[in-house]
């Protein structure tokens, strides 16, 4: 039998365990390398993830007013929505199925293979296991689809036994990550770490080769936002449990507290790995690290030949985790889209489990789509223009909200309002204008994917009115 409505099951441990554990996917093990190359020098580096960090703090104690106003499924989608328009919801709603949850899901999904196949070579992303002729499928893109697929599985079966993983993976990376880096500063290099802060300001690119360019002040703006690429990638993911508002005990408190305690055991995670980093790996190691796997290399220096087995199977845990937080969360979007008649009806439905059993699979299937056609991870970097532009937006809402509606409860109001949030708008619009100018090729191709969703809207709407 069916049932009707969400259960509250998810404690505050279990909220914070979702916030951080879909953040930690593989890009602290990975985006280093290609931030260092963009800036350069071991103070801009740290640099880029404190504004990263600091943006994403910022965007969650915002979140918090928004999550006590309106502490249901959907998260995001509704804030938009209650915000500005239905339209404005949906678009959002519509490049999270699209790309922004599903080829994540796939490019986390990939990651987890990609480490599998230090421990077992025949599941390597270079051989091939099936070619149709018109697509050549890698053993790694068949592990994704069956690591996606089996996850899929068991949050189907009820929210107690996703949380039972999405905690117990999470805590075993926070611990394992905390591990690598104790033993990173254990094992420093003092000669690495006096090199790498010599000069720390200077800014420049630096090459794969250890050669160094000098940038125009105004080309090194863009390049500081090319870098943030990377760490806003690897911070996302952070508001999915908002998605899930319906299912966590003593929503209007427990969202906003589990966003800060999420957000900031991430970022001073993040902040120390990097600072490992810099004491173990010379600047010019960082930037050439093969396939930009940084923390392979920092692990082989702390632990020898055992350092890369140790990250393999960290990354593994990390990806695992990863992926279950954002296919448990996920769902919940497009179950009250459906609610609202902007999705298929079918997505609005729970099983007897109470969970959207419906929108997982739909969703299971467009995440191994993308992890077929190998695209997600040019998508991703394509995509973090909209997912901050959305951003900039919801916080917004929370004036918007004051204004247009004052009279609903607020019982947690944002926190250094109306400062704090004016200051993450002010940041958020700097980078989307920044890779605007100097890096277009991220922004268009989200932007078409998030405007081709206004058709749709109004199709949806018309078939809407069509049925009443």
């Amino acid at each position: 039998m069916a049932e009707t409505e969400f259960k509250p099951s998810l404690s505050l441990l279990d909220a914070t365990m979702i916030v951080s554990g879909s953040m930690i996917g593989s890009g602290i093990f990975i985006v280093s390398a290609d931030i260092t190359r963009n800036v350069g020098s071991s103070g801009w580096l740290i640099a880029v993830w404190l504004i990263t960090g600091l943006m994403t703090l910022i965007a969650a104690l915002s979140y918090g007013e928004l999550s006590g106003m309106f502490p249901k499924a959907g998260g995001q989608y509704v804030y938009l929505k209650e915000a500005y328009s239905p339209l404005v919801g949906f678009l959002y709603g519509w490049s999270f199925f699209t790309v922004i949850q599903t080829a994540t899901i796939a490019a986390v999904g990939v990651a987890f293979s990609k480490f599998l196949a230090y421990l077992i070579p025949a599941v390597s992303e270079d051989r091939v296991a099936l070619d149709l002729g018109f697509l050549t499928i890698s053993p790694a893109q068949l592990i994704s689809i069956t690591l996606i697929v089996l996850l899929t599985y068991v949050n189907t079966r009820g929210v107690k036994e996703g949380k039972f993983i999405q905690t117990t993976f999470t805590v075993a990376k926070l611990l394992s990550l905390f591990g690598l880096i104790v033993f990173g500063f254990l094992f420093m290099k003092n000669d690495v770490w006096s090199a790498n802060w010599n000069d720390v300001w200077s800014i420049r690119s630096l090459s794969k080769e250890g050669t160094f360019q000098d940038y125009t002040t105004f080309a090194a703006l863009g390049a500081v936002a090319a870098a943030m690429v990377g760490s806003i990638f690897s911070s996302d993911a952070w508001n999915n449990v908002t998605f899930i508002a319906g299912e966590i005990k003593n929503p209007k408190r427990n969202i906003g507290l589990s966003l800060f305690l999420g957000t900031l055991i991430v970022t001073i995670i993040y902040v120390a790995a990097n600072l490992m980093y810099i004491a173990v790996l010379p600047l010019t190691e960082i930037a050439s690290a093969d396939k930009d796997r940084v923390a392979v290399a920092a692990s082989n220096v702390i632990f020898g030949n055992a350092g890369t087995v140790i990250i393999a199977l960290m990354i593994m845990v990390s990806t695992f985790g990863c992926n279950n937080g954002l296919i448990l969360a996920g769902s919940r979007v497009y179950y009250t889209m459906a609610k609202d008649g902007l999705f298929f009806p079918k997505a609005g439905t729970l099983n007897r489990f109470s969970v959207p059993q419906w929108s997982l699979w739909v969703q299971c299937v467009i995440a191994c789509v993308w992890a077929l056609s190998g695209k997600y991870g040019q998508l991703l970097d394509m995509i973090s223009f909209v997912v901050v532009l959305f951003y900039i937006l919801t916080i917004g809402g929370i004036f918007v909200l004051r204004i247009k509606r004052p009279d609903l409860e607020r019982p947690y109001k944002a926190f250094g309002y109306p400062l704090l949030p004016v200051l993450y708008i002010l940041m958020g619009l700097t980078f989307c204008i920044l890779l605007i100018l100097f890096k277009p090729q991220f922004t268009w191709p989200g932007l078409i994917i998030t405007l081709s969703g206004i058709p749709i809207y109004y199709l949806a709407v018309a078939s809407q009115k069509k049925s009443i």
